[in-house]
Order: structure tokens, then C-alpha cells, then sequence
């Protein structure tokens, strides 16, 4: 049977970047599961029309492996593949990566001390077992009366069908989440009809994108300097976003303004300015960034439906106010469901699974351990994701840290490490405490941030550069570590 001492789930930022990492430390015996035929993750597997990063790319991409030839500010998807492949390339894991092997099942064995997994390629065991399965890597689909019965193409943003010709077509979007936001104008102009079901309106600011000049690459490929400042700038813009949930609510009313601006300037009409208003305070789900959804809005061929939904018939949709709308292929833009499966293949000491620990409290410590799962860390576990930075910046702390932890273990000897449950309860009642009056909780929406009693779902409520500064070393005595 196959043994590595240390197994990495998923071929995404997290994965990659702790393959590099790991190897830099001198752990050479590792392998990353990746179920996809490509690495890239969310990357890979989101090719619908206009995919991209809503965070700068110069911030969207490692610290150790800056690129100064992005072609835009915001990288879109096949760009951000490209990268990826190419720092993987350049680091040399791509022999680490074992593609289209997917987890079964993952045990811990307490007797033996190391994890029992099963693949769709057989069965291998690991001394450390590190899940970098990212967090939107499943479809969540709306539960809607008739959904089986329609004739038409449907599809999820997330399985895309580039076979399947919108031209001339009747279409309709349900949901107007940040996947919708980027392909609705991209199909705007080629359908005959499209109609957008939304359910809540989300707030848009400018995203202020544009080509990359020749001189400005040249200049950060001459210059790190500049290209640490560019980085800097960002992050310190994004990171203020936390004014609203980490400082004081009204520091909203600056951020709204920006996007009343977008609504102003770029939709005329003032009942469908109206009906794309949101009404809940922003930050209390994400913001998106787009100079091109409301030009798409206000388009003669598009109409922005807000009555619910009653019926899905076999070539139409009816709505709860008895009107019709025909269509012959429906798109879903409705997300990603919020606990991934793969947190139900992870089994810990107890017999219970990451998936049943979740659904009773999200819980973890640093979204890095968990309680009863022995030589087990995560990146982007509960409570180790921002709402106000770049997914990277957090992973390259997770990664720091998980590193630190296998370079402890190494130097002390130590076959097992486990964290202590009174710490990750601590850590637990922080959490909440710090989310209480948060604008996730208390600004008045729905959505993947808070849990379906109203908790906070897994977002870490401080700053940042705080969990920077947390996770900057192993914090050896939160664990019991043995031989």
C-alpha cells in the first residue's frame, strides 16, 4: 500500500502552495490528490463566459511568486489557470500531483497513528492528511416546483455547456451572484430574451478595470519596488472594507454611496434603478465589483424579474403573480453549496466527520485544526476565510502555519499532534463574541456568510493582518503532541 507522510487534497492556490512551501522545508515525500484533470481548482473548473477575479491581480496571487505581466487589473480565468500552471511548472510539483484521483474516504487510526484513505485509484495511507479542497467547488441548485419537467438546456454556471448555442434564444438567469454578475453581459448581446430572476438585489461598485500598459509591465518586471507597492496599495484598500463589520456600521454609508453612484450613471430607468436596489446594509453579504451588469440590465432585450418563482413548466417559468415567461434554456447563477462533500469523507478519532461536526456549529481553530482529527489541517477551514481580502493572502497564512507545524512535529519527534479541545472552544466563543454585531449578522439579508439560524457561517471577524499575525508561528502549547 502506498505512504506518504504527507497527503494534500486539492490542486488549487491551497494545494499548490503548500506543495512549494512543503518541499522548500525539506518534506520531499508528499503527493496532492486532484480529482479534475488539471490543477487550478475553482480555476479549472469555472470557464463560463467572463470569469474572473473580483480582487486585483497583483493581490490575487502569491507573495513568493508575483507576476508582472498580468494583461489587466482583474485576472480572468484563463490567465489565472495559466499562472497557476506555470508557478507549479516552476516549482516543480506537477510530479507530486496525482489528477483525476479523487478522495473516497479518509480514517484516522488511532492504534496505527496515520490516516487510512481511499481513493478512486485504491487505498494508501498518510502520517498527515492536509484538505485544500476550496470552499466553491460544488453547485448549489435552487429547489423549485417543475424543475424536472422543463424541455428545455439547463445548466449551472459552474458546469458550463460551450456546446450549446444561446444565440437567438429565449434564456433565463436564475440568481444574480457574483457568477451571474460576470456572464450576464457576456451573453447579453447574443440571446433573444434574456430574463433575470432576482431574488435580492446585490450591491455592485465600480470595478474600474483596464489593460495592463506595456511600459507598466516593464517598469514592475525592472522595479520590485513598485510591484510591492501595487501589491501594498491594494491589500490596504481591500482590507478597508472592514471598516463596516470591524469597526462601526456607518462607515457603510460611504461604501453604499459608491454603489448608488454605479446605479445613477449607469441605469436610467428609474423602475428598474428601484428593483436593482438592494435593500440591506452592503457588506452584509458580498459586494460585487462590475461596470458592465447594470449596461447589461438596462439592455431593450433584458427584463429583471423580482415576483418569486411558482412553477417551472416544460418550456416556460410561471411567477407567483400568475405571469408567464417563456424560455428555452434556463442558466443557474445560484452559488456554491456551503459544505463542500468532501468534509464528509474526513473521519476523525470519534467516528464523526468534518461535515457532522459542522452542521451541528461551523468549528475549527484558525480554519487550520480541528479537534479530535489527529495530524489533520485544512486551508480555508471555518473561520480562516476574510470577507475584506484576498482568499491567497489568507491560504499563505494557513500554509506558513501548517508548515511550521510539520517542521514542530519533525524536530520534536512527534508521530501525532492534536489539538486541544479547550482551545478550539475558546477560539469558538471568540468567534462569536467578535461576530455578534457584525454587519454579516445584523444587515438585514440572507446569505452564505451566516448559518440557517443566523450564525456566522465561517468568517473570521477580524482584521487580516491580525490572523496574519496569529498564524504566523505554531503555537505548539494549543496542541498535544507525541511520540
Amino acid at each position: 500500500m502506498e505512504h506518504n507522510h504527507v497527503l494534500i487534497v486539492g490542486a488549487g492556490f491551497g494545494g499548490i502552495g503548500l506543495a512549494i512551501k512543503l518541499r522548500e522545508a525539506g518534506f520531499d515525500d508528499l503527493a496532492v490528490l486532484e480529482r479534475a484533470a488539471e490543477l487550478g481548482g475553482t480555476w479549472q473548473a469555472n470557464t463560463y463566459p467572463g470569469a474572473a477575479c473580483d480582487v486585483p491581480s497583483h493581490l490575487y496571487s502569491y507573495s513568493f511568486a508575483p507576476n508582472p505581466d498580468w494583461s489587466r487589473t482583474y485576472g480572468r480565468q484563463p490567465e489565472i489557470l495559466a499562472y497557476l500552471r506555470r508557478v507549479a511548472e516552476q516549482h516543480d510539483v506537477l510530479r507530486h500531483i496525482e489528477f483525476r484521483t479523487e478522495l473516497r474516504d479518509a480514517r484516522w487510526d488511532e492504534e496505527a497513528a496515520l490516516w487510512r484513505v481511499e481513493t478512486s485509484r485504491g487505498q494508501r495511507t498518510a502520517d498527515f492528511l492536509i484538505s485544500a479542497a476550496g470552499v466553491f467547488a460544488e453547485a448549489k441548485y435552487p429547489n423549485l416546483p417543475g424543475l424536472e419537467t422543463f424541455e428545455g438546456k439547463a445548466f449551472h454556471s459552474l458546469h458550463w455547456d460551450h456546446d450549446h448555442d444561446l444565440t437567438g434564444e429565449r434564456v433565463a438567469v436564475i440568481g444574480t451572484g457574483a457568477s451571474a454578475v460576470q456572464f450576464v453581459p457576456e451573453i447579453q448581446p447574443k440571446v433573444a430574451k434574456l430574463t433575470v430572476f432576482q431574488r435580492s438585489a446585490p450591491w455592485i461598485v465600480p470595478r474600474m478595470d483596464r489593460p495592463t500598459l506595456g511600459a507598466e509591465r516593464l517598469l514592475l518586471r525592472k522595479v520590485p519596488l513598485v510591484r510591492q507597492a501595487i501589491r501594498a496599495g491594494w491589500y490596504t484598500a481591500i482590507e478597508g472594507f472592514g471598516l463596516v463589520s470591524l469597526v462601526d456600521k456607518r462607515f457603510r454609508h460611504l461604501y453604499e454611496a459608491l454603489g448608488r453612484f454605479q446605479l445613477r450613471r449607469q441605469i436610467a430607468d428609474p423602475e428598474l434603478r428601484a428593483r436593482v436596489t438592494p435593500d440591506y446594509m452592503i457588506g452584509c453579504k458580498r459586494a460585487i465589483f462590475s461596470d458592465a451588469y447594470f449596461p447589461a440590465l438596462a439592455a431593450p432585450n433584458v427584463e429583471v424579474v423580482t415576483a418569486g418563482i411558482a412553477e417551472v413548466r416544460s418550456r416556460s417559468i410561471l411567477l407567483r403573480d400568475g405571469t408567464e415567461r417563456p424560455i428555452d434554456t434556463i442558466v443557474y447563477g445560484t452559488g456554491f453549496t456551503p459544505t463542500p462533500s468532501v468534509y464528509s469523507r474526513y473521519i476523525g478519532r470519534d467516528g464523526r466527520s468534518i461535515a457532522e461536526l459542522y452542521l451541528e456549529e461551523p468549528q475549527s481553530y484558525l480554519g487550520i485544526a480541528v479537534a479530535g482529527f489527529p495530524n489533520f489541517f485544512s486551508t480555508l477551514g471555518p473561520f480562516g476565510a476574510a470577507g475584506n481580502q484576498s482568499a491567497v493572502f489568507m491560504i499563505e497564512s494557513q500554509i506558513g502555519y501548517i508548515v511550521d507545524a510539520l517542521r514542530t512535529a519533525r524536530r520534536e519527534g512527534a508521530r501525532r499532534v492534536e489539538l486541544r479541545p479547550e482551545v478550539q472552544t475558546e477560539f469558538l466563543a471568540e468567534m462569536r463574541k467578535r461576530s455578534a454585531d457584525t454587519v454579516w449578522l445584523t444587515g438585514g439579508c440572507d446569505s452564505y456568510y451566516t448559518t440557517a439560524d443566523g450564525a456566522n457561517s465561517g468568517l473570521y471577524p477580524n482584521w487580516s493582518f491580525e490572523y496574519r499575525r496569529r498564524t504566523s508561528r505554531f503555537d505548539i502549547d494549543s496542541y498535544e503532541v507525541s511520540a
